[in-house]
């Protein structure tokens, strides 16, 4: 059987909900169907560490995550903050004090961007609560405002613009807007995207079925290579595990209203020389020399919630996706002690692990860590992927510029930087040799 409908959305995770949400509830195109063998928001929507921030080291990832959180909260007050948006900030933690200088440096950079406003302490003034913009805190301020993070610890700088939310709440939310707007959703694999005369025409059904399609969105996550192939077009994506792990913090040592917290230097783990002979006997010397940085957590769940998250990636390991995703035995316990060297006081649970669970899923990524926004290749295909591990807090931008190039609404200036004819331009390929991976 073949239907009529104006744009197809493969992919049901946040990025194709998005899309969806403001085809049909901004731009008052209804006629949308988001097709997915799984049930939406549960491929890796809903295995995020649900952050966002406005912390990014060039202007056009700054203008779009700034266009994403005014939508955030747009779209908190619009359904009576169901998502629980909260800005408690981002906390980039040094115990070296190049690292913190180099941490002002980036600061003046974000800020040119439009990051908002840099403010030294004490020079400038008495610390206080912001709503934007970023605060360099030498040892002093960084004791008496989070006196939970070692004494270790020369300086950190805090993001302001910064914070966390329920992305599956976000998500349910957005899709149940659009479905009362008439988008579809249809459980179901795309196995063709349907061409005729360079443009497509719809896509072809594992079941034989077919939905006609003037414009067909591929918003597949961790599948948008393969399904991009659909349509023969080879995206210049790769795929790292990344996993998180939540544990019941009975102590109550991370304080309730923290926000996120980063640890920005490399580290050795403190085993014992049993540990270490024993950790030598498996094969795993990966974590018994020097670590990398940014072991990070937050406080997970409201004011009464236990529960802290820690991540830390710590391999980067470049894999094809596949499900079940391997997890490391030992990760618990290696975020648990990367963590201990930020927060000295969850040294007690390195006796014994608090109860946790481990979970996580991939980010798929282009080379310099930018999304893929906006029409490719054959006429009327569009993109809305590469996500990285940005994804729940870029797919309300995301999924605006996605619609406005749909619908032909007016476009940001920075909306051709997220083409996929950007690798087509000298200069942006330079760019992207001289500034490396685009992550803070």
């Amino acid at each position: 059987m073949t239907s009529g409908t104006r744009v197809v959305i493969i992919g049901a995770g946040i990025a194709g909900v998005s899309t969806a949400f403001h085809l049909s509830c901004r731009h008052d195109i209804s006629d949308v169907v988001v097709v997915d063998p799984r049930p939406p928001l549960t491929l890796t929507s809903d295995k995020s560490t649900e952050c966002y921030r406005n912390w990014w080291p060039n202007a056009s990832m700054v203008g779009l995550m700034n266009s994403s959180i005014d939508l955030l909260e747009e779209m908190a007050e619009e359904s009576g903050d169901i998502f629980s948006l909260r800005r408690p900030g981002y906390l980039y933690v040094t115990a070296d004090p190049e690292t913190f200088r180099r941490m002002g440096e980036e600061a003046d950079a974000a800020s040119s961007f439009g990051g908002g406003e840099v403010r030294r302490h004490p020079a400038d003034g008495p610390y206080r609560e912001q709503v934007d913009g970023v605060d360099l805190l030498g040892p002093d301020d960084l004791r008496e405002h989070h006196s939970y993070v070692t004494d270790e610890a020369v300086g950190a700088l805090e993001v302001r613009r910064a914070g966390y939310f329920s992305a599956q709440q976000l998500g349910s939310w957005m899709l149940d807007q659009a479905k009362a707007r008439g988008v579809r959703v249809v459980a179901a694999t795309v196995t063709s995207i349907l061409t005729e005369n360079g443009r497509v025409t719809g896509v072809e059904l594992d079941d034989g079925s077919s939905i006609d399609a003037g414009h067909v969105v591929v918003a597949a996550g961790p599948m948008a290579r393969p399904v991009a192939a659909l349509a023969g077009l080879d995206l210049p994506l790769h795929s790292e595990l990344h996993i998180k792990v939540a544990f019941r913090d009975h102590l109550g040592v991370v304080p309730r209203d923290a926000g996120m917290f980063i640890w920005s230097d490399p580290q050795h783990l403190d085993w014992s020389d049993e540990e270490r002979e024993a950790l030598s006997d498996m094969g795993r010397t990966d974590v018994t020399g020097e670590m990398p940085i940014y072991c990070h957590g937050r406080p997970e769940g409201g004011a009464e919630s236990p529960y802290v998250v820690g991540l830390w990636e710590y391999h980067g390991d470049v894999m094809e996706p596949v499900w079940p995703f391997p997890i490391d035995d030992l990760y618990a316990e290696v975020v648990m002690k990367g963590l201990t060297t930020m927060i000295p006081g969850l040294a007690p649970y390195l006796d014994g692990l608090p109860e946790h669970s481990v979970d996580g899923g991939y980010y798929t990524k282009t080379e310099e860590n930018r999304p893929l926004i906006g029409p490719a290749g054959l006429e009327g295909l569009h993109l809305v992927c590469a996500f990285s591990g940005f994804g729940v807090m870029v797919a309300s931008g995301a999924g605006d510029l996605a619609a406005r190039h749909i619908a032909g609404a007016d476009l940001p200036g920075y909306a051709d930087d997220f083409l996929l004819s950007r690798y087509d331009r000298p200069e942006y390929l330079a760019m992207i040799e001289a500034l490396g991976s685009g992550q803070l």
